[in-house]
């Protein structure tokens, strides 16, 4: 019979922890959570210091009920669920729900599912950690009240089935912002100019950029600027002014967090960042590789450090000489900045076992396990390496009062790039002619390029640069960005098409409510300061009930005052032109999953529905008719002409009714000013 009963979160972690323990440990899952505030009321009592009310997940009974039977029978209970907040929260929960007190019990937790890892955090059991208990009971209890006293709201003034959440709405706001943004956005007219010039004794010309007029960085904002520039360069004879030769010295990157994993995941595999969690959390619980059994391939996946163990860093420092030389192996290693928003409870993520290399598990992996270790494994050993080392050549150009520069460098030593380049990572131009060149080299000129260039407006959030600017807001945690962006698409408040994130008509609902009425839990910098007042009650410096008890009143106070003005409101459904093509009531404005629809007011004797089209008051430029609000097929909203499909007609950007002055085409609003949809024009007009 088994003395020792260790119970663990996930069931696929069971199997592998058994075997690393023996004959004489039971090991069992909870399936997760446990205990939860109840789904059918807040849960939350206010006027009783805020207490929570905890009651049995639905369908857990069995599962408690196995483990209660096991935990009877033995002599000793190890609680050893993830090594994180939510985890200890778990056992906490777990020790309560199996009525442990006045057991024989220890928390166990370990960073790696490693025979190594496993057996040492049995010979270092300690108490149960109240600070990270209590903070997750905070951001349990802060989660619920926004979502259960404001999601009513929303529900009166929208439609049934909306949802507020304290993170995801300012997620969800920093994309509305960001849109607003690029809505906005007036493109600016730049030049550029380039110089191909042929050295003397080659066949090949170089190509110099413009850069400087009497040692001044030169702006060029219009045609007629470059017109001047061209004259004054007729007939100028291109000299060689300066050659310099020097290094530079690229640092390697630091091993992975679970934000820069989704970011690099996403650019380099095109994983969402739901996937990349997934893959990872299979290959952190355990893989059966053939020949050695089931073993966890990395480290834990949610963590906010960079810091490595000194068993791993040995282990890699032997890989590392063994493998590629000792002149790869580094001297230093880069640290992360901010180092006040990192938990630092846990490692970086890593391979478990750097000696276990992506070609040795590859038959073992799924193609895309098998791509994610890969990343990971590659990202941790080039963290451990010496830096890339390149050969620059800066070759400055004279030609009358003007310089132009090329610049060109060559890999000298590779370093960690024998093993891994970041996705984004811009490869070297290269203009191999440059060694040839020196002061007394000649020079003839091809001919001079001017080129026409608009500035581009901020990009469109993707899942991975949303994960980017949460992170360096220091709104959420490792263990919140994937769930807070899959709940803000899932709800369709936002819309994913090829990678970017888009606003829904919806979600522009959502936000501008919670802008209006709940400022303060959109608010960036007050939900960042949470997030360390939640760190505070981790580390024992905060009671978190002194957190909850200072958020609910003003919380409540909004609620009351939202409530009041819905009152003064009193939503009604807008009747249209519209008739009934069944009963021939006038049909109403309705919101859906996708925007606004209309629907006959006598449901549900009468279901009939049609699209809504909002004219904005504008004649399609192609045929005449009226513009009108459409939506794609993922909620995001477009101008088009409502004689689709006769007329195809369409425009993100919305049309006004002037014509450019420039070139005759129709324009775009863009705040205070039109502009010229067509952007080699790029007329800007002031608005009448």
């Amino acid at each position: 019979m088994a003395k020792y009963l260790v119970i663990v979160e996930s069931p696929a972690k069971v199997k592998t922890i058994k075997k690393f323990l023996g004959k004489n440990y039971e090991v069992l899952a909870s399936n997760g959570h446990v205990r939860d505030l109840p789904k059918s009321s807040l849960g939350i009592d206010v006027d009783g210091d805020f207490e929570p009310k905890y009651i049995t997940i639905r369908g857990k009974g069995e599962v408690l009920a196995k483990l209660r039977k096991e935990a009877k029978k033995a002599e000793k209970i190890y609680l050893a669920t993830d090594p994180d907040r939510e985890g200890e929260a778990i056992s906490w929960h777990l020790s309560h729900a199996l009525k442990l007190d006045g057991r024989n019990v220890s928390r166990i937790s370990f960073n790696e599912i490693t025979q190594s890892a496993v057996k040492a955090s049995l010979k270092n059991p300690r108490d149960i950690d109240m600070g990270l208990v209590d903070a997750q009971q905070a951001r349990r209890v802060l989660d619920r009240m926004v979502g259960y006293m404001i999601s009513p709201l929303l529900w009166a003034k929208v439609k049934r089935g909306l949802s507020a959440g304290r993170v995801q709405s300012v997620a969800l706001r920093i994309v509305c912002d960001r849109e607003e943004e690029i809505n906005a956005f007036i493109p600016e007219e730049y030049w550029s100019l380039e110089a191909a010039l042929i050295p003397e004794g080659e066949k090949k010309p170089i190509s110099a950029k413009l850069f400087e007029k009497n040692g001044q960085k030169l702006s060029i904002s219009s045609k007629e600027e470059m017109d001047a520039i061209l004259s004054d360069l007729n007939g100028k004879e291109f000299k060689v002014v300066s050659v310099k030769k020097g290094q530079r010295h690229q640092k390697a990157p630091l091993p992975f967090t679970t934000s820069t994993l989704q970011q690099e995941a996403s650019k380099a595999l095109n994983f969402p960042i739901s996937k990349t969690m997934r893959i990872a959390q299979q290959l952190y619980e355990g893989i059966d590789i053939k020949g050695v059994g089931t073993v966890g391939l990395i480290t834990y996946l949610r963590t906010d450090s960079t810091r490595v163990s000194e068993e791993a860093a040995s282990m890699a420092h032997s890989f590392i000489a063994q493998h590629y030389g000792a002149e790869f192996e580094a001297e230093t290693f880069m640290t992360k900045k901010n180092g006040g928003k990192i938990q630092d409870a846990h490692e970086a993520i890593r391979p478990s076992d750097i000696n276990r290399t992506p070609s040795d598990v590859k038959d073992s992996l799924t193609r895309d396990q098998f791509r994610l270790y890969q990343l990971i494994w590659k990202r941790f050993t080039a963290s451990r390496m010496a830096g890339a080392v390149y050969e620059t050549t800066t070759v400055t150009i004279g030609a009358g009062d003007y310089s132009f520069h090329v610049s060109t460098s060559k890999l000298d030593f590779e370093g960690f790039m024998s093993v891994y380049v970041e996705a984004d990572e811009e490869k070297e131009k290269k203009q191999t002619v440059l060694k040839s060149i020196d002061e007394k080299t000649t020079l003839e000129l091809v001919e001079l390029e001017p080129k026409q260039h608009f500035t581009q407006p901020p990009a469109h959030y993707t899942e991975a640069s949303l994960v980017k600017a949460l992170e360096e807001l220091g709104i959420g945690r490792p263990s919140t960005y994937s769930p807070t962006i899959t709940t803000i698409i899932a709800r369709r408040y936002l819309t994913k098409e090829n990678k970017n994130l888009y606003v829904t008509e919806i979600g522009e609902v959502v936000n501008s409510i919670m802008k209006e009425s709940f400022p303060t839990i959109v608010d960036e910098n007050f939900t960042a300061n949470m997030e360390s007042l939640l760190d505070g009650v981790a580390e024992g410096n905060v009671n978190w009930k002194t957190v909850v008890s200072n958020f609910y009143p003003d919380l409540s106070l909004a609620v009351e005052k939202a409530e009041a003005e819905l009152e003064k409101v009193k939503i009604e459904d807008e009747v249209t032109e519209e008739v009934c093509d069944e009963c021939g009531r006038h049909m109403v404005i309705k919101y859906g999953p996708h925007g606004k629809f209309l629907a006959c007011p006598g449901f549900p004797e009468c279901r009939s529905t049609k699209p809504y089209f909002e004219k904005i008051g504008v004649a399609c430029p192609e045929c005449g008719k009226d513009l009108v609000i459409k939506m794609t097929r993922k909620g995001r909203k477009y101008y088009g002409c409502i004689d689709n499909p006769n007329c195809e007609f369409m425009s993100w950007g919305r049309p006004t009714n002037e014509k450019c002055p420039r070139c005759g085409k129709y324009t775009i609003a863009k705040g205070n000013k039109i502009v010229c949809s067509d952007e080699q024009c790029g007329c800007v007009v002031d608005k009448k």
